[in-house]
């Protein structure tokens, strides 16, 4: 509601524009959403939105804009004063996410220069003091604060630990479903992976006559001839980061009084969103966090244990209208065991990207920035050795042109040098469509069962015999005939993605992310040309960016990767699941961690491409 009293009361006059940032773009697109229907206004005009890839706003007409921390973050470089805002409210700022942080050290700097400017720091859990600590020595910074309790939430803890969480979800979701009067559930799970498994559990516990289920394509509304007739209908919703704004959207959708909705999430609904009518909150305890090894240059996705600021946020996702029950799955005892909040992501990530883009700030010097939390020297050391290394900096640290293009695109910098490298490698359009594919949710849906085989059959008629990377370029191949009438036809026909096991609005976005990529090769005349079906030098080309992901194979089938002796494992999703490589080597594009670390989108390479010196610029 604060924008909309910042609005009532002036603070928008004369073409201003009050500002709110949130983390996820979830929280940005769903809250505009909601401030434009209660200021009676279409979405884009007075109030508007700007997340990755997205812009519903409009220059001249947009009051209050909603954008993601990135968003704001990349629009410094542009506007380093941020002039066109009066207001700027950081939203959700406990998540200490990593343009949040940066954010905050950058406004600091803003508001020497530009004391008008007023800013928000709104957080859920955190003391105000910590915030306030940091701005003291800013003019015109009041905390305040206000205690919310969640005191209509009842928590239940688990007696002992349990060695299958997702199962022991699927079960509380049974029982309370069989048991308890309306109101709908939210779980919350670590991944796509875990929600498609869920998904799957509670579908065969209560048998359908309908259509098969798609997972993050459609929902299944699923009932039980073994229920009573009274029983309510269960109505299940994936929700994680990977889905279309479109699908995301659908659990805000109200339930039917003969349904209950089950929304299973990742932690995306921790915070920012508000779901109507969730009364039963089930919480595994863990969640999915980006780490970054220093030592490797490798990043991993990691399951661990949840913080008990982040514990609490999930507790009062419940009883918000009634009184509500939040089954956490593990003991009291774990919970007071906890860390008290989550490590800013500052402190646990490649700080690459971020070093690059202050430098497009013209801030130089890191030591003298203003951290809230200094990251590890050790980490800003490493970024700037990468950044050398892949010709972002000149020896000297200063900031080359293709690094400032790097910085533009905001891609991770593995992919960006791709993209600048395709020019020479001579496969700008490979590359656009590799980038833009891997920029989405998985264009492949590969469910369990007998659909699952049947989908898989699909997926194997675009399968490259040299990985995944090419499979996926095969997905969306400019040759085939049905992609390309899919292309004509645009958003109106996903025939072709119902023919081939394929996710329609994933595949739908990809073409709007390349489509948008492709205007920096038209604006810097990087030659747009395809490899004419030559993968040998689209792979070159992989390997030029991609290069600190190599990895080996051993004898007994794991893989090693160049700068450590980590165990890696293929992931069962890659076609090089079940063949090994001729060369015996691969570029990966991430990394996963669950009960072993998993490499993630492979390709093969030949090892003397490794030690190629970067194409020209």
């Amino acid at each position: 509601q604060l924008p909309q009293y910042l609005l009532e009361a002036g603070w928008a006059r004369e073409g201003r524009v009050i500002a709110c940032t949130q983390p996820r773009r979830i929280s940005a697109t769903s809250v505009a959403q909601r401030v434009a229907e209660e200021v009676g206004s279409v979405l884009g005009d007075e109030v508007g939105y700007t997340i990755r890839f997205e812009d519903l706003s409009d220059p001249d007409r947009t009051r209050i804009k909603y954008l993601t921390d990135g968003m704001l973050f990349r629009e410094c470089m542009r506007d380093p004063l941020l002039s066109k805002y009066s207001v700027i409210m950081i939203d959700e700022a406990h998540e200490r996410s990593a343009y949040t942080d940066l954010l905050l050290g950058v406004l600091k700097k803003i508001r020497r220069k530009r004391p008008s400017l007023r800013l928000v720091i709104s957080s859920a859990t955190l003391d105000a003091s910590y915030f306030y600590d940091y701005f003291t020595s800013t003019p015109g910074t009041t905390p305040s604060t206000a205690s919310n309790p969640d005191e209509a939430t009842v928590v239940a803890y688990l007696q002992e630990p349990v060695s299958d969480y997702v199962r022991e979800a699927a079960e509380v979701v049974k029982r309370l479903h069989v048991r308890e009067g309306p109101g709908d559930v939210l779980v919350f799970l670590t991944g796509r992976e875990e929600i498609d498994r869920c998904l799957d559990m509670l579908a065969e516990w209560i048998p359908t006559c309908a259509l098969p289920f798609a997972h993050s394509q459609m929902s299944l509304v699923l009932t039980s001839r073994r229920m009573p007739k009274t029983a309510l209908a269960l109505h299940p919703l994936p929700l994680h980061a990977g889905l279309p704004a479109e699908d995301q959207q659908r659990i805000f959708d109200p339930s039917l009084p003969t349904s209950r909705k089950v929304i299973l999430s990742t932690n995306i609904a921790e915070a920012s969103i508000t779901i109507d009518g969730i009364r039963f909150v089930i919480d595994t305890g863990l969640v999915k966090l980006r780490s970054w090894d220093a030592l490797t240059g490798i990043s991993r996705l990691v399951a661990t244990p949840v913080s008990q600021a982040s514990a609490t946020q999930r507790a009062g996702r419940a009883g918000r209208t009634s009184r509500g029950v939040c089954y956490r799955l593990y003991t009291e005892e774990a919970f007071k065991g906890l860390e008290r909040t989550t490590p800013p992501e500052l402190i646990r990530t490649d700080l690459s990207l971020q070093v690059l883009q202050l430098k497009s700030l013209g801030i130089d010097n890191l030591n003298k920035f203003e951290w809230v939390t200094p990251p590890p020297a050790e980490n800003l050391v490493r970024a700037l050795e990468w950044l050398v290394a892949c010709g972002a900096l000149d020896s000297e640290g200063r900031m080359t042109q293709e690094g400032e293009r790097m910085g533009e695109m905001a891609l991770d910098l593995k992919m960006a040098k791709c993209l600048l490298a395709s020019g020479e490698f001579k496969c700008g359009e490979e590359m656009l469509t590799i980038a833009a594919v891997t920029s989405v949710q998985d264009i492949f849906i590969i469910p369990e069962g007998q659909a699952g085989a049947l989908a898989e059959l699909e997926r194997r008629k675009f399968t490259a015999q040299e990985g995944d990377h090419l499979t996926l370029l095969n997905g969306t191949g400019f040759n085939h005939p049905s992609y390309n009438a899919f292309v004509r036809q645009g958003r109106s026909s996903s025939s072709f993605c119902r023919a081939h096991a394929m996710n329609f609005r994933a595949l739908s976005r990809a073409m709007s992310i390349r489509a948008q990529l492709k205007k920096y090769f038209l604006r810097w005349r990087i030659p747009l040309v395809s490899c004419e079906g030559d993968q040998q030098r689209l792979r070159k080309c992989l390997t030029s960016g991609y290069w600190r992901n190599a990895a080996r194979i051993m004898p007994d089938g794991t893989w090693r990767g160049v700068r450590q002796e980590t165990v890696l494992h293929c992931h069962p999703s890659s076609v090089l699941f079940t063949r090994r490589p001729a060369t015996g080597w691969v570029v990966f594009h991430e990394v996963e961690e669950t009960r072993t670390t998993n490499i993630r989108v492979l390709t093969e390479i030949d090892p003397d491409w490794y030690v190629l010196p970067p194409p020209p610029s």
